[in-house]
């Protein structure tokens, strides 16, 4: 148990299971004061339709709406980050109502940078949900998945995604084509500087 800005934070262990959606038994990986993070399972295709449903949401992300709940749902069933990496975007639930509020988590991309990312429905903006879900994950790459080094990209119109990282204490690197944004900003921190910036 690691306790960071006076916010317990668990984390758990898991197993894979047999299939080919890399989901997997225990989905829990993360239990924050108000947050619980965990695998997405086939059930979350409807809030996961829901939430790439919104403009606003998806404005800076470069992804498109999923055609349709099937769509969701058969992405899912391909999600293979877990089984790969051990890893992956999680979602995030909020414990007070069980809501499925958004999801966030880490990635190895496509410039094999472990990528730090989340998104959120539009009404659970500026609640601090961001922030608290990417402590956990952060906490999770450093502490069980012993990373290096954890990167975050946004598109330098996204103010909102940029005061996250820099609240984590994510440094700005350098910039660079991302998901279709010629000129995103990347930020990096590295585990010694985590610790550092959330003692």
């Amino acid at each position: 148990m690691v306790v960071q800005n006076q916010a317990q934070i668990r984390t758990f262990t898991w197993q894979n299971r047999p299939g080919n959606s890399g989901l997997q038994i225990m989905s829990t990986v993360a239990r924050t004061e108000r947050l619980t993070l965990r695998q997405f399972t086939l059930e979350d295709a409807a809030d996961l339709f829901e939430l790439n449903s919104d403009p606003e949401v998806i404005r800076y992300t470069g992804d498109l709406p999923f055609e349709s709940v099937e769509a969701a749902e058969q992405f899912l069933d391909n999600y293979s980050a877990y089984a790969q990496t051990g890893f992956g975007r999680w979602a995030v639930i909020r414990n007070s109502d069980k809501r499925f509020v958004g999801w966030c988590g880490l990635k190895l991309n496509e410039e094999s940078l472990n990528d730090l990312g989340f998104r959120f429905f539009r009404d659970c903006w500026g609640k601090g949900y961001a922030t608290e879900s990417a402590r956990a994950s952060l906490d999770l790459g450093f502490g069980q998945f012993h990373l290096d080094e954890i990167i975050g990209r946004t598109a330098k119109q996204n103010h909102a995604s940029m005061h996250v990282l820099e609240k984590l204490g994510m440094q700005k690197w350098k910039t660079g084509e991302c998901e279709g944004f010629p000129d995103a900003l990347y930020y990096r921190i590295d585990e010694r500087t985590y610790r550092h910036h959330n003692d």
